[in-house]
């Protein structure tokens, strides 16, 4: 790269490093530019420019032995010149911002033009009187009241939705408020270990400054970018960066950079800190990557000016894999997760849907009114159009017009926005109490949709803590923890060193916090849980630590993933050496050649000892869930060749095995029994070996003995699942999913692969939505992947917590049991809300339409039809949005996506209190005055006061909507309407208070109103015609649902609406619209052809009694990525009837199932297909047998 560039690039940013930053021997920049090189470029510039690593150190003040002296001045020049260890947070949205994008909602905009045409139309004056010559037509004996009040309608459609909004965006914002909160939080606990003034200290992890000498080992995660000063054996996993999945090897003569945000997966050593913050690699693509949306442009052509070097920086790190995903998370952070979520999907639908009827009603009711005026004036009065008439004409036309616009406007379910939010708003909060921190509100949603939860097993299942609770030793298997004295000395003491001196010294055990808590785990928690068994065995640790510092090791072969063991070579006072080694148990015991008896002396272990040992020994432990790991040690009178290690580490003597637990949270059994009742699977994926695996799913309940289910490893899951290319298949992943419970010894890899197979199912009628637990960096994939990712908020690292959508607190599985719940309450509580709005809507609009049409004014005023509307409208979506869940929704099944929003209960139930509440309305409109004795409210004159008979119209009317409120608690057609009423103080509060203000209105609302009051006989007649919806409710779920076929189901979504748009052209190339088309009109000619096909082989089925034409398995075409076109998913909106497949298909159900032909197939799959139309030979060499389904077509187009 050389100087020169560089130095062009930064000639802005010159002064900077003009006498060198502070009096430091390097600028910021200078280091940046350093932090560019990789490998042996890397070595030669520090050696050149530097004189090697400790000239840098030099030039930093500092020493690689001592550190920095720590002096606070000092520290804080260090911050001000050469940067602080923080990448400053994203800029939060501002309130603004937030409350734009709460404002495309659809619903939200179909109701602004609703108000805004309303509200312009109310100012419309029109011009005098005109003369008798132009006719009169009855057109709705208005007051001035009424028209005064025309505005009303528009601006309170308005407010409502400026309500919505800005509830919408209070919650964004109070949301993201938390989320900060709990980041900060997390920040603060991160601590790493620095060496200051000669003292190794651990410092959070912000404090780090240039110059700082960082102590890095095995796990860590690298906190600032470094260089070397020693290492040993080092490795480090750069895929976070590079995408490489290779561990790169370190060390100081080959490549001494060390990058922040990368792991350490072996090894061990201390680096200079050289770049902190947003000048380090992470910090340099954080800017990057959080110039999001519109600024990415701005910053684009910016960048390209001064900041060259961030755009290089970008340079080194986009390897081939690296590169894709890096565009694709900028696509993917661009969009920020905006997609819709399924319920918001069937919402907007909905919307639409309702949108249109009222459309529809409102162009009728204008119609109707147009005529009736042209025929009254016209026709039957033989009028002619008089020039002068020709603006009170238009006069009239434009008061139909408004009559057709509030017709409009009532049947538009305002409130349904707002039920939305205050549901999910209330739930998030609610859910923060259940240890859920909801970082996208559409999570909480999806969550009562899960059909599958796929599990970590250490830390989420099991409490994280581990213990040793058997012993082999000295020829004896102690099912507890023995005495010390049962024990021989000699062998103890070698015990005690093997475990004190061989794990890392980080890894110790603090006395408790509280009294009576469990002592603290620090370090690695295998470690820690042999450590303990020292403590148990009455033995110190630390003093055998104290008396064999880490300086004085000779080697140190780290653990690692191949050799699954560690050892470590401490000089003897003899001037020999003695290697204690630990590690999995059947890997280091097949390395012994002896073993302590119980006198202490090493006795010779054959291969036939040995697997007598794994028999008797090992595998009980393993069966019981249990982690084993074998002690041995090798003495070696001189020194050998370190480097030699597949000598070194063998011939060793066996001191024992422990079998050490992590033992199963107490509430897990209970919270997975819950999940499969609710028809969840869970699925445990860990990187555990297989026995123990099996065991602690037993202990769980995930999988029960005589069960057909798999337990595989991660190998045989991948031989399983790919083709002889080593491509992943999905039809063999279909195969596998459904019976898997356990997947052992899995790789991150292996957990994606997983999730995206079943959520890329097309096995059964629904599709499945996952949910995935991950904690580590490397489950970020899966956690993407997932409908819902759970990251852990304790053991979880950050980027875990950065790709999932809900963190748990407490990292335990009970919680998201909790999740399901309160998702699915969400789901429910929206039913309620618009079971009980639609059913206002439909009398309401039904009303207003025949009242225009009949008497040409409507029962029910403007001002009237608000209150009832609006106010009713958000008080009852606070009402039903606010129904705490409860235990019986674990009960049933999850809906699944093309379930829809309307089931035909609910429209049984809407339909049934409509015609109640008409024959009401109808019965007092008509013949009110004769039941009450009053006068007629119809045909009232001018200016009259309002009329006794339409206030009880339009008071019968609030109280059966009142009545009906409770009705609506209930929308799976039980009969108890009141059941757990008193657990809702909001509920109750709200019914008690809209009375009490009906009253009010009715008695003093007077002209405002149109209200007259009424005596105490007619508000009992009133408030019985109301009661008489309860009643009504019972009648109505008495009546089966069989019976009433004819029930459309509103708000379903098909396969097709659930792909948001960025998913369609993730995968391929924007298709212009031209082709798509095309494509769609092939697909439906395919798709008639198979119908034909699916008839002609139903006939011949009934011909010949060998179904030999149904699908076997190796008939079936594989693809790769079949479903990566969602175009594809054209379905019609009839039942679907699921794929034959060849899971266990016994000939009676395909008997069945061929004998329905016009029903169409899931995804257009035929059933089978008589012609051969499989257009891709080279990808279904077996399509070629007549009988292929239809796969390969669609993906072929």
């Amino acid at each position: 790269m050389g100087d020169m560039t560089n130095s062009d690039f930064y000639s802005k940013n010159q002064r900077n490093d003009s006498n060198h930053a502070g009096g430091f021997g390097c600028g910021l920049m200078e280091l940046r530019s350093l932090m560019e090189l990789r490998g042996m470029e890397a070595v030669v510039k520090i050696q050149e420019d530097y004189g090697g690593i400790e000239g840098l150190c030099q030039r930093l003040k500092t020493c690689p032995t001592v550190g920095l002296e720590g002096d606070s001045s000092d520290l804080d020049k260090r911050r001000e010149t050469l940067g602080q260890n923080l990448i400053p947070p994203k800029k939060p949205k501002t309130f603004l911002q937030l409350v734009w994008e709460a404002l495309q909602d659809v619903t939200l905009i179909i109701l602004e033009i609703a108000a805004i045409i309303s509200l312009g139309l109310s100012f419309y004056q029109p011009p005098g009187e005109g003369s008798e010559a132009c006719g009169t037509v009855n057109a709705g004996a208005e007051d001035e009241g009424e028209s005064e009040a025309g505005w009303i309608e528009g601006a309170a459609i308005l407010l409502s939705v400026v309500c919505v909004v800005l509830v919408t965006a209070f919650n964004d914002w109070s949301k993201e408020k938390q989320f900060r909160g709990l980041q900060s939080r997390i920040e603060q606990e991160q601590k790493f270990q620095v060496v200051r003034g000669g003292q190794t200290i651990q410092l959070p992890v912000a404090d780090i400054v240039v110059g700082d000498i960082a102590l890095v080992k095995y796990g860590d995660l690298l906190p600032a970018d470094g260089i070397l000063i020693y290492s040993s054996d080092m490795k480090i996993d750069e895929s976070s960066l590079t995408g490489e999945s290779d561990h790169v090897q370190k060390a100081i003569e080959k490549d001494p950079m060390l990058l922040s945000g990368t792991h350490v997966m072996e090894g061990s050593g201390r680096m200079v800190v050289t770049a902190v913050g947003v000048n380090s690699q992470t910090g340099i693509i954080f800017t990057l990557l959080s110039t999001g949306g519109e600024e990415e442009e701005k910053k684009e052509k910016k960048v390209k000016k001064q900041d060259g070097a961030a755009a290089m920086e970008m340079q080194p790190l986009k390897s081939a894999e690296g590169g894709e995903t890096d565009e694709k998370e900028k696509k993917k952070s661009s969009g920020s997760k905006k997609e819709k979520s399924v319920l918001q999907g069937k919402l907007t639908k909905l919307a639409v849907q309702i949108g249109k009827a009222g459309l529809v009603m409102s162009a009728i009711t204008v119609i109707i009114l147009v005529l009736y005026f042209a025929i009254e004036n016209f026709v039957l009065q033989k009028r002619q159009w008089l020039p002068e008439c020709t603006p009170i004409y238009i006069q009239y036309f434009v008061k139909f017009f408004i009559i057709g616009v509030t017709v409009l406007v009532v049947a538009v379910p305002e409130g349904l926005p707002l039920a939305v939010t205050i549901s999910l708003a209330y739930s998030v909060k609610k859910m923060m109490k259940d240890n859920n921190l909801v970082r996208h509100l559409d999570a909480c949603e999806t969550m009562g949709n899960a059909t599958a939860i796929c599990s970590d097993k250490t830390g989420t299942l099991t409490t994280n803590r581990m213990t040793a609770v058997q012993l082999y030793v000295a020829d004896v298997h102690y099912k507890l923890i023995p005495d010390p004295g049962s024990i021989p000395p000699k062998t103890l003491d070698i015990l005690v060193k093997a475990i004190a001196i061989n794990s890392a010294y980080t890894s110790k055990i603090l006395p408790p916090d509280q009294e009576g808590a469990l002592p603290k785990q620090v370090g690695n928690k295998t470690e820690c849980g042999l450590l303990g068994l020292v403590l148990e065995l009455k033995q110190d640790f630390q003093r055998v630590r104290d008396l064999n510092s880490e300086d004085k090791f000779e080697k140190v072969y780290t653990f690692n993933s191949d050799r699954k063991s560690m050892s470590t070579v401490i000089k003897q006072p003899d001037g020999g050496f003695r290697m204690f080694s630990k590690g999995a148990s059947e890997i280091v015991l097949r390395k012994c050649s002896y073993i302590l008896n119980e006198v202490s002396e090493p006795r010779v272990f054959r291969p036939r000892d040995r697997d007598e040992m794994v028999k008797k020994v090992i595998e009980p432990m393993a069966c019981e869930g249990l982690r084993t790991i074998c002690v041995a040690y090798r003495d070696f009178p001189a020194q050998p060749d370190w480097d030699d290690e597949k000598n070194i580490l063998s011939e060793l003597t066996a001191v024992c095995v422990v079998g050490i637990e992590d033992p199963v949270r107490p509430e897990v059994p209970d919270a997975i029994r819950k999940c499969q009742r609710a028809g969840i699977t869970v699925r445990m994926v860990t990187g555990d070996n297989i026995d123990t695996a099996r065991a602690i799913a037993i202990k769980c309940g995930i999988i029960h003995p005589g069960e057909d289910f798999l337990c595989i490893d991660g190998k045989e899951f991948n031989r399983r699942i790919r083709n002889e290319k080593g491509e992943v298949e999905q039809e063999r992943i279909d195969k596998l999913w459904p019976k898997l419970r356990v997947l052992a010894r899995s790789s991150p890899t292996d957990k994606h692969t997983l999730v995206k197979g079943i959520i890329d199912s097309t096995l059964v009628d629904q599709r499945q939505v996952v949910a995935v637990t991950g904690d580590g960096t490397n489950d970020g994939p899966a956690l993407k992947k997932a409908d819902v990712g759970f990251a852990m908020g304790i053991a979880g690292t950050d980027v875990a917590k950065e790709a999932s959508d809900i963190i748990l607190t407490d990292d335990n599985f009970s919680s998201i049991v909790k999740a399901v719940m309160w998702g699915r309450n969400v789901y429910d509580s929206i039913s309620k809300f618009l079971q009980f709005q639609l059913t206002v809507n439909v009398v309401a609009v039904i009303v207003a339409f025949t009242g225009a049409c009949i008497t040409q004014d409507s029962p029910l005023k403007a001002v009237q039809m608000l209150w009832v509307n609006l106010i009713m409208d958000t008080f009852a979506s606070l009402a039903l949005a606010t129904e705490p869940p409860t235990e019986s929704l674990l009960m049933r099944k999850p809906y699944g996506r093309n379930k829809p929003l309307i089931s035909s209960t609910m429209t049984k139930n809407i339909l049934g209190h409509g015609i109640y509440q008409l024959i009401i309305i109808f019965t007092l409109l008509f013949a009110g005055e004769q039941i009450f004795d009053i006068d007629s409210g119809r045909n009232a004159p001018l200016h009259s006061p309002p009329s006794e008979h339409y206030t009880i119209i339009f008071n019968t009317f609030v109280m059966m909507q009142l009545f009906n409120e409770i009705n609506a608690r209930k929308i799976h057609g039980e009969r108890n309407v009141f059941d757990g009423i008193f657990r809702n103080p909001i509920f109750c509060s709200i019914v008690l208070g809209t009375f009490a203000v009906q009253i009010v209105i009715v008695q003093f609302g007077g002209k405002p109103f149109s209200c007259s009051p009424l005596d105490l006989e007619k508000w009992m007649w009133c408030v019985f015609l109301g009661l008489g919806e309860l009643v009504w409710g019972q009648v109505i779920s008495s009546v089966p649902n069989s019976k009433l076929r004819f029930l459309k189901r509103a708000g379903q979504l098909t396969r097709k609406d659930e792909m948001p748009e960025e998913e369609l052209n993730e995968d391929q190339e924007e298709i212009d619209h031209g082709e798509r088309e095309l494509r769609r009109g092939q697909i439906l000619w395919f798709r008639g052809l198979n119908r034909i096909q699916t008839q002609i082989r139903v006939v011949n089925a009934f011909r010949s009694s060998l179904y030999e034409g149904l699908e076997k398995p190796e008939s079936r075409t594989s693809i790769h990525n079949f479903m990566s076109h969602p175009e594809f998913r054209i379905e019609d909106s009839t039942p679907h009837i699921p794929l034959i497949d060849d899971i266990d298909m016994d000939d009676e159900a395909a008997r069945k199932n061929s004998t329905q032909p016009s029903s169409p197939n899931k995804n257009n799959n035929a059933i089978d297909s008589g012609i051969n139309l499989t257009t891709d030979t080279s990808k279904s060499a077996a399509s070629s047998i007549t009988g292929s389904p239809l796969h390969s077509l669609e993906t072929s187009l």
